[in-house]
């Protein structure tokens, strides 16, 4: 049974989830986390579905049943998308978490919304983006896309400078000519580049992720389970990461620290 002194766990294919673990700190500061990074198996979002679902389950699995995780976020869309809702069947007691792409707040923020929703190939061909993606057609002009080795530059550590810039210039730019009213970040490794797709959508278009609409939910969850934290502990985050170069976690807590 876990207790409230349990750590959170938050996983992610790599180092994207940290843009959602750094609001889940914020909201609930007294919380121990572990974050770990799949990063010798990432990208996920151009693996094949079963492929990303295994490697999900395997892992969540190994944090309830191993690191007695009180609680589980993946914080990664593809994840999500391909395993969150077999790992509740699984896991009925357990508060767990998944990311979706911020459609709805992008929709609803002004009138004649025309919105670019830029993600992994996985993330843009899954049911689950299609049903979201569906419930707001009819009110907004929505842009799938696909953003295949993007995520790749924040491994990398590759966060600006003239190669992420092409990158961006070139997929953003056919949709300029569109008077888009929002950006929607479909992957949690995308915040780490907002600077730089704020600086081709220009000032006037606002830009969506769904950090802090995850780090509420899961926190409604664990404060409706009763192991919400309010002891005065200070809490403490532990990166781990499934690739073998140290260089990984260094980068893991540069993410951390760093302003997005």
């Amino acid at each position: 049974m876990a207790k409230i002194t349990d750590p959170i766990a938050v996983f992610d294919s790599g180092m994207g989830g940290i843009s959602v673990l750094k609001e889940m700190v914020r909201l609930m500061p007294e919380e121990d986390f572990i974050y770990y990074g799949d990063s010798r198996h990432a990208p996920y979002g151009t693996k094949p579905t079963e492929v990303v679902r295994r490697l999900t389950i395997e892992r969540v699995t190994d944090f309830i049943e191993k690191k007695h995780a009180k609680a589980i976020a993946i914080a990664c869309n593809t994840a999500t998308s391909a395993a969150v809702a077999i790992l509740r069947k699984m896991y009925p007691d357990v508060p767990l978490v998944g990311v979706e792409p911020a459609i709805k707040p992008a929709v609803f923020a002004c009138d004649h919304p025309r919105v670019l929703v830029m993600a992994t190939p996985v993330t843009l061909k899954e049911e689950k983006f299609h049903k979201l993606e569906a419930l707001y057609d009819e009110q907004a002009d929505i842009y799938p896309l696909p953003c295949p080795g993007l995520m790749e530059f924040v491994e990398a550590g590759n966060l600006d400078g003239a190669e992420v810039d092409d990158y961006l210039r070139e997929k953003i730019s056919p949709y300029l000519d569109k008077n888009l009213t929002g950006v929607v970040l479909g992957c949690t490794h995308y915040p780490f580049l907002r600077r730089e797709i704020r600086a081709i959508v220009g000032p006037s278009v606002e830009i969506f992720d769904g950090s802090f609409g995850t780090a509420r939910e899961l926190r409604r969850r664990i404060t409706e389970a009763g192991l919400l934290r309010e002891d005065g502990h200070k809490g403490q985050v532990t990166f781990l990461n499934s690739s073998d170069d140290p260089e990984m976690l260094r980068r893991s807590e540069y993410l951390f620290r760093r302003e997005i």
